[in-house]
């Protein structure tokens, strides 16, 4: 590329997200944005069961995990840096192999996973007011109100959108962070003398390489950062700020993760890890007595809203993306005058509440997990797509590049293959997992091969090398 060329494609990226006069986005909302999204409820169930099962070796996993993640973050930083528009993964991959595989990824490792990834955030608060206040509030319709609220903050723009996800993630890792310092020195309840099984904090499964067995679980602790990279327009500085923000997050997330967990080693047996639907309920109680309950519930509520506020934000935008260039339907381009993606927002608002109607938790949970196989799947896309552009286009523009380039794209395509194999928690739900895994990939390759071939009129995997 020519030195021009190179300037030309700088100026854009400060045009899009660096001095646009709309940007509002600074590190601190991207950080609460990534760590928003990453630590949900679920996360925090896995945490503590990865505990029970593991417990020292768990540990060792998460910090394979966190690895992993960083070279998820990487692939992440230079595609959307290269590239700055909001259609992030289906972006990158028309440019490196084809609109076909551009569609089928995002769609099956963002928006399908969202859809099902809300309801059960949305059923856990629900069992968490339930608690909380028994026979008070009518069943599912508090998380209805909450959905509800976000839809319209979100609607009103970016800048509502950043104070209300800066409060919410100050909410949620406080409490995380205090539970934690809280367990771990007993100024609340005196450390307890636990009379079942508890956590093994032996080396056995680090010698005997047991422990790889629970990087997956621990992976589900530090996905989602790349969250932040469609919305690369409304940020401040992204060349230094998006790889910065992703980076810092996966370290704070791990460092809270582990204290969050260590704490529960103190207070909680390997029953009651392992056992309970909402082990840090029972760990919020141990700690704190009675008030736990409350503690429990705030969590709960600041996970759940603050991954709704992050997707109900991000994924629009994807979409927004994505019908830009011809890949989706060409209303979700539609923007308010808040210059928000109205109709994608509505959109996913509407296709959570189908899911949140229809199925139970116990559903839900199975459909997740084969679900987010296909997250798995996008990841490695992703690496994939940084192989093949670093190939095809040697002389674009990259203001991130990837340290130790193609290592981390290499280990991260085994690595997520690996666990995308070995993503069912129990052998009976293998056949399960896969086939709901396999219809969901089959379908949306369907529907996305007739689109590319017949609505755009394109080759498969013929890149857009524009």
């Amino acid at each position: 590329m020519s030195g021009t060329a190179h300037t030309a494609t700088t100026k854009s990226i400060d045009q899009k997200a660096g001095t646009d006069k709309k940007v509002k986005i600074g590190l601190l909302t991207m950080m609460a944005v990534c760590i928003g999204l990453v630590i949900v409820q679920g996360a925090m169930i896995s945490a503590l069961q990865g505990l029970g099962i593991g417990g020292l070796s768990f540990i060792v996993a998460m910090l394979v995990a966190l690895m992993l993640a960083q070279f998820n973050a990487m692939s992440f930083a230079e595609l959307s840096l290269m590239f700055p528009q909001e259609g992030t993964l289906a972006t990158y991959t028309q440019k490196a192999i084809g609109h076909f595989p551009a569609i089928v990824s995002v769609f099956a490792g963002y928006v399908v996973v969202a859809v099902l990834a809300l309801p059960v955030e949305m059923f856990l608060v629900d069992a968490m007011l339930g608690e909380l206040l028994p026979g008070v509030l009518p069943e599912k319709l508090i998380p209805l109100l909450i959905l509800l609220v976000f839809t319209i903050t979100n609607l009103v723009g970016t800048d509502v959108f950043a104070k209300v996800q800066n409060i919410l993630a100050f909410i949620l890792v406080s409490a995380l962070i205090i539970t934690g310092l809280v367990a771990i020195t007993g100024t609340a309840e005196p450390h307890p003398t636990l009379t079942g099984a508890t956590v093994d904090w032996s080396m056995a499964g680090i010698m005997d390489g047991s422990f790889i067995g629970l990087i997956g679980l621990a992976l589900w602790t530090m996905v989602g950062v790349e969250f932040i990279c469609p919305m690369i327009n409304e940020v401040k500085n992204p060349q230094k700020n998006i790889p910065m923000a992703m980076h810092l997050s996966l370290f704070f997330i791990f460092t809270i993760f582990v204290a969050f967990i260590f704490g529960a080693s103190l207070y909680l047996d390997l029953d009651t890890l392992l056992g309970s639907p909402l082990p840090f309920l029972d760990y919020a109680k141990a700690v704190f007595g009675q008030s736990g309950l409350i503690i429990a519930t705030i969590m709960a509520l600041a996970a759940t809203c603050s991954t709704m506020n992050t997707i109900l934000a991000a994924v629009p935008r994807m979409l927004k993306g994505m019908a830009d260039e011809g890949q989706a339907f060409p209303q979700l381009k539609a923007h308010n005058r808040f210059d928000a993606p109205w109709v994608g927002i509505v959109m996913m608002a509407g296709l959570t509440t189908i899911p949140y109607f229809i199925f139970g938790i116990d559903s839900l949970i199975m459909l997740i997990i084969a679900a987010t196989t296909s997250w798995l799947l996008a990841y490695s896309v992703a690496h994939i797509d940084v192989l093949v552009l670093r190939k095809r286009m040697p002389d674009h523009v990259r203001p991130y590049r990837t340290p130790f380039y193609p290592l981390p794209q290499v280990l991260g395509i085994i690595a997520m293959l690996y666990v995308a194999l070995n993503n069912s928690p129990a052998p009976e739900m293998t056949h399960m997992v896969y086939s709901i895994t396999g219809g969901i990939l089959l379908l949306l390759s369907i529907i996305a091969a007739v689109w590319v071939k017949f609505y755009m009129k394109r080759n498969l995997f013929e890149p857009d090398m524009d």
